[in-house]
């Protein structure tokens, strides 16, 4: 008799498309519920750079194969030293905090450690009714990253922000919602039509209004006379006139490709 074929591995991987303006990167990590291992932390800041100057993308959506986003770091990673992985997943929240487009997480299911990082990360987070949001690292005597805890904090405020941290508990949808975690929940069934409709009209307005706010929003005072310079040579602000006057939908033609 022939030895039985050992089954195939599962994916551990992040994939993604790109589709009418909108790039969509998949956590697929399906034996462990989409958790992060660190190739996958180490691959995510590289793709993210190709992404941004793809004069193609628009917008970008970051979520999970399945029915789960992301159940944090994978822990079995963790043996070979928590300060690495921590590490790796810090460079990967960062470049995802720093992409120049608009950034859109759509989650189902579990958002968990690592994967909150993710997701607080983005702009924005859609999220299906039945999504578990927690911050757990009390749970394993792991101290969050500074970095990440700020972010945390500037979403949903300190007071949320040590109630996720000190107990690691999961918090629902609504929850999420109350405490800013989350800008939109939905029944899971018209999520996807959400998210389509939503990033349509992201990739249809001004990447230049969009890379500005994104600089101001995150706290740079020093660029405005860079962005007032932008402003006057791009021709998106006579367009966006002519086109309002016109009555049609405006053609923008400024790239964030055109200042990195």
């Amino acid at each position: 008799m022939a030895p039985s074929s050992a089954p195939p591995a599962s994916p551990q991987q992040l994939t993604h498309t790109v589709t009418d303006g909108v790039a969509t990167v998949v956590i697929d990590h399906p034996a462990k519920r989409n958790a992060m291992t660190d190739p996958m932390w180490a691959a995510l800041p590289p793709l993210l750079a190709s992404l941004a100057v793809d004069p193609a993308v628009r917008v970008l959506v970051l979520t999970g194969a399945g029915d789960t986003f992301c159940a944090g770091a994978d822990i079995s990673m963790l043996a070979s030293g928590a300060g690495a992985a921590q590490r790796l997943a810090v460079a990967a929240e960062e470049a995802l905090a720093a992409f120049p487009k608009p950034t859109l997480a759509v989650v189902r299911g579990f958002c968990v450690g690592g994967g909150c990082q993710l997701a607080a990360a983005c702009d924005l987070r859609f999220a299906a009714e039945n999504a578990l949001f927690g911050v757990t690292p009390a749970k394993l005597g792991i101290v969050y990253p500074a970095s990440s805890t700020r972010r945390l904090a500037a979403l949903v405020g300190p007071a949320s922000a040590k109630y996720l941290l000190f107990s690691g508990e999961l918090i629902g949808s609504e929850r999420a919602l109350r405490t800013g975690l989350l800008d939109e929940v939905l029944p899971g069934a018209e999520l996807d039509k959400r998210v389509a409709e939503f990033t349509r009209t992201l990739a249809g307005r001004s990447q230049l209004t969009q890379a500005a706010a994104k600089e101001f929003a995150a706290g740079r005072t020093d660029r405005d006379a860079h962005w007032a310079g932008q402003a006057r040579d791009s021709g998106d602000t006579a367009e966006g006139v002519a086109a309002f006057l016109e009555r049609r939908a405006p053609r923008f033609e400024w790239t964030v490709r055109a200042c990195l």
